[in-house]
């Protein structure tokens, strides 16, 4: 759980036009705020024991970045739940 709570920051620390507004836990769910292209997008993060789901709201304007966006999340999620944390 502590490598998906760092995720987003480290995620967003690579990405240079994306910077986290607000990243707010409660349990095991996250709800986050993300300026990418001067556009926000929000979104949730729910973790159970067999399955993360991640839902994104994008504004119409990064709409077009939506399939990058998903492969990214699914690729970098695999990494987070790896055992080693993909190091």
């Amino acid at each position: 759980m502590s490598r998906l709570k760092s995720g987003l920051g480290r995620a967003a620390a690579s990405i240079p036009v994306m910077q986290v507004e607000e990243e707010r836990w409660s349990g095991d769910s996250m709800t986050f705020r993300i300026r990418a292209l001067g556009q926000i997008a929000t979104g949730q993060v729910d973790v159970a024991d067999d399955q993360v789901k991640v839902q994104v709201v994008l504004p119409w304007l990064l709409q077009r970045f939506a399939e990058m966006a998903q492969a990214t999340i699914r690729k970098r999620g695999q990494l987070l739940l790896t055992k080693d944390g993909g190091k």
